[in-house]
């Protein structure tokens, strides 16, 4: 049996939907998650980084003493495949011996490797055997340089992210996700609450942050509609079997790629209204989802669907998913890659 080291910092908890996608494929499977921006990030180390005049410092201290920990890892497994998702914490050097010691290297980009936070990872490309990227953009960067990476979005988890039937359609809108950091997302979830008034608006995730700013999270309106709060997979997918529509907003990162929430969304068989880019309108071609460029072509959208039955248009969003879009294909459409480089 082929055996995988998969190397992750926490990202959603991801690496255990790719490491079980492995194992359907029948790999022996190991998960090694470290913390960001240092390892571990808790404790007296994460208020040292806190407090640090000189973060970087701090960080490559943090570096080689995982890459010394990794290693160890490695040595012990002896994996045919190491499979990293971002790797902001691993040394080239790292990269290097792993494929020095019998073993191919697959990385899985999920954040772009132009913003200034990811540069290491850039230079990750030249020590790996396959490259992916969440984002078109950066596959773009790096054909300019002359390098090669593939374009390979997100997927579902299937077994988080189903249909629950026989659930009351009791939301009207529902958003989960990130607010704070996003002034486009709280611009359009705002005038959503103005404009519907009327309706059952259920919008969670961090919005107005008491680490923040005290004064405003003791002070915050809507706190029927903004719950404030992180919540679990679990809860997410119960939620989506009981909205009529499931809003996503992208972050101003994505230019041509897709968040976790499109595909969990029409994985749970919701239907869903999300923003327009050139991959998302390939992958949904005939109104299976929502898709808007502005803010009027949002409220219109949702005006149709608050007065129409959008299950048809769900299902359909479900068998996309289902046909292509989970994790066990993405991780063979890698393994495919890997086998003709």
């Amino acid at each position: 049996m082929s055996k995988v080291l998969i190397i992750s910092s926490p990202f959603f908890n991801y690496q255990i939907s790719v490491g079980d996608a492995f194992r359907k494929l029948g790999y022996d499977v190991k998960i090694e998650t470290y913390d960001e921006p240092i390892h571990p990030f808790k404790g007296l180390l994460k208020w040292r980084h806190k407090f640090a005049i000189d973060k970087e410092s701090l960080r490559e201290k943090s570096r080689q003493k995982y890459k010394q920990y990794i290693e160890k890892q490695f040595d012990e497994y002896k994996p045919d495949l190491v499979f990293i998702y971002n790797g902001t914490i691993l040394k080239d050097e790292t990269l290097d011996y792993f494929r020095q010691h019998g073993s191919k290297v697959i990385i899985w980009m999920y954040d772009s490797v132009q913003r200034p936070d990811r540069a290491m990872c850039e230079k990750h490309i030249d020590h790996a055997d396959l490259f992916c990227c969440f984002e078109e953009k950066d596959v773009e960067y790096f054909s300019k340089q002359g390098k090669t990476a593939y374009f390979l979005p997100l997927a579902c988890d299937t077994s988080v992210y189903y249909p629950i039937d026989n659930k009351e359609k009791d939301i009207d809108i529902l958003f989960v996700g990130t607010i704070y950091t996003s002034a486009k997302r709280i611009e359009l979830l705002e005038s959503i609450v103005e404009r519907y008034k009327d309706k059952n608006i259920v919008i969670y995730g961090e919005y107005k942050p008491y680490f923040k700013n005290p004064i405003k999270w003791l002070f915050r309106r809507n706190r029927n509609v903004f719950k404030n709060v992180n919540i679990e997979p679990r809860l997410v997918n119960e939620l989506f079997s009981r909205t009529k529509i499931a809003l996503n907003i992208h972050n101003k990162q994505t230019f041509n790629g897709a968040n976790q929430r499109l595909f969990e969304a029409c994985g749970a068989k919701a239907y869903q209204i999300c923003d327009k880019n050139p991959y998302i309108a390939s992958v949904f071609q005939n109104g299976e989802v929502g898709l808007y460029e502005n803010k009027e072509e949002m409220m219109n959208l949702i005006d149709y669907a608050l007065q129409h039955d959008m299950s048809e248009n769900a299902e359909k969003a479900y068998n996309i998913i289902l046909n292509g879009n989970t994790f066990e294909s993405r991780v063979k459409q890698m393994i495919e890659l890997l086998d003709r480089k």
